[in-house]
């Protein structure tokens, strides 16, 4: 029987190492804080995500256009945004260790640490913040002493210098976020494609932040990818639109198949969404570690097209030319994570049965996020003749160019062993060509959950794997 729960971080980072998801990165020189490399099956259900995102918000509409700009940006852009100023983090040190963690999230773990204790809300405020970390007696996690030194904002955004001398003329940022970049190629939009509102500009891209704590596997990273989109409207139907967007977002997490028993929702309140947004929804899900921010839709309305304007001198305006109008569009924005996603699904799709009185472990991902859609065996690896058989099929099912279908082939152990491997990448089936092959031209088609098998025609294997795969969009 399948055993419900939620799986470990310790085992599911192990699954990740040992099977090629996820590496530790510069591990032969002692690794590189909470820095990770993905290997061949991360980096197969990365570009999974990725596509389908793309076809799904993009591809599949009329109304967006695709962008991939620059990591580097010119300083005068954070600076218009805001980020130079505010993009920061309460940071607070040990005066005894002098390790430095985020004061708003020590308070929120010894607040769930302590049930009991009686609070307010976690404030921004840095004088609450002082307040409440020394008046609570919090310990250091390092040391364990109780000597804290004032909290301070730490910018988050990574700096560095452009061309040889490393002065303050030079230092520009990389990009904290894809969304800027967006704001500020809004023009060139307008100009070359005349879109009509609304209309959205879609980018996948890599984020940088300098994080105080990063943490949590790929949950919490200093470098990782976004996919966002800045959506641009009127201002009259907004609420239409936000709620068209979150309706949206949650067939895209039916789509890639995430549970939606682990997914919440979470309408940020007043005093804690950012001071130009009028609504703000934080899509939670269930990870390991406790119920965390996987995705975010915002109603940012025109703060970030009239921050550039008024800082460039450029229009940020749009032209109606049914009413003649000219006005700076408002914007909605979905804003989803690949690695969250990544470590939602792994997390989501974590399962444990009984096989023959020992406990499998599979991953139960749909087929259109499946790093392979399916497997292919020889029976025996000592028969030549089953083995070339075996590669034939693994052809047939791949097929080429446009068509072509990520196919695993293995020849190595017993039969059981290779159906466990493929069961905890999560390949939905496996093909093993036997003797009875050679015969009759047929083979054994496994399915990964039920471990059920059945015989097919070689020739109706590709077809087989396409309906299901059909059947799962």
């Amino acid at each position: 029987m399948e055993k419900e729960q939620q799986v470990s971080m310790e085992k599911l980072i192990s699954l990740c190492k040992r099977r090629g998801f996820v590496f530790s990165g510069s591990e032969i020189y002692g690794g590189l804080a909470n820095a990770w490399d993905f290997g061949p099956l991360g980096v197969a259900l990365k570009n999974n995500i990725k596509q389908l995102w793309w076809r799904f918000f993009v591809e599949s509409r009329d109304d967006m256009y695709g962008l991939d700009a620059a990591l580097l940006i010119n300083r005068k852009v954070w600076q218009a945004s805001g980020h130079e100023a505010t993009f920061s983090d309460p940071l607070v040190e040990c005066k005894k260790c002098h390790s430095r963690f985020r004061a708003d999230e020590l308070l929120e773990k010894y607040f769930k640490e302590n049930p009991q204790v009686v609070h307010e809300s976690i404030s921004a405020d840095l004088l609450k913040l002082d307040r409440d970390v020394k008046s609570f007696n919090i310990s250091c996690p390092s040391c364990g002493v109780t000597d804290w030194g004032v909290p301070k904002q730490f910018n988050l955004m990574l700096k560095t210098f452009l061309g040889p001398v490393e002065d303050d003329a030079n230092m520009v940022y990389f990009r904290p976020e894809t969304a800027q970049a967006m704001f500020v190629d809004f023009k060139h939009i307008l100009n070359t494609f005349s879109p009509k509102l609304p209309f959205g500009i879609a980018q996948i891209g890599k984020a940088f932040r300098n994080e105080i704590t990063p943490g949590n596997f790929i949950f919490r990273t200093r470098e990782f990818e976004q996919m966002e989109i800045e959506y641009f409207i009127k201002k009259d139907n907004w609420q239409e639109q936000f709620e068209g967007w979150l309706s949206e977002m949650k067939k895209w997490m039916a789509f890639i198949g995430l549970p939606e028993d682990r997914i919440h929702y979470l309408e940020v309140p007043d005093g804690e969404r950012a001071h130009y947004s009028q609504r703000t929804v934080d899509i939670e899900f269930d990870f390991p570690f406790g119920k965390k921010e996987l995705y975010g839709l915002a109603y940012r309305g025109n703060f970030d097209l009239q921050s550039h304007q008024d800082a460039s001198g450029q229009s940020m305006e749009y032209f109606d030319e049914e009413t003649k109008e000219k006005f700076i569009p408002h914007v909605i924005e979905p804003s989803l994570g690949v690695e969250r996603t990544v470590l939602a699904l792994l997390t989501g799709a974590y399962r444990e049965d009984e096989q023959n009185g020992e406990v499998r472990a599979y991953l139960d991902l749909n087929m259109q996020v499946a790093p392979y859609k399916a497997a292919v065996f020889p029976l025996l690896a000592n028969k030549p003749d089953l083995v070339t058989k075996a590669q034939e099929v693994r052809k047939a099912i791949q097929g080429a160019g446009m068509t072509f279908l990520p196919v695993a082939f293995d020849k190595g152990g017993n039969i059981g062993k290779r159906y466990r491997k493929q069961d905890e990448i999560g390949t939905p089936y496996c093909f093993t060509v036997d003797f009875q092959t050679l015969e009759d031209d047929t083979i054994t088609v496994r399915e990964r959950n039920s471990a059920t098998q059945e015989r097919i025609k070689v020739s109706e294997a590709r077809k087989f794997i396409e309906e299901k795969m059909r059947g799962d969009l």
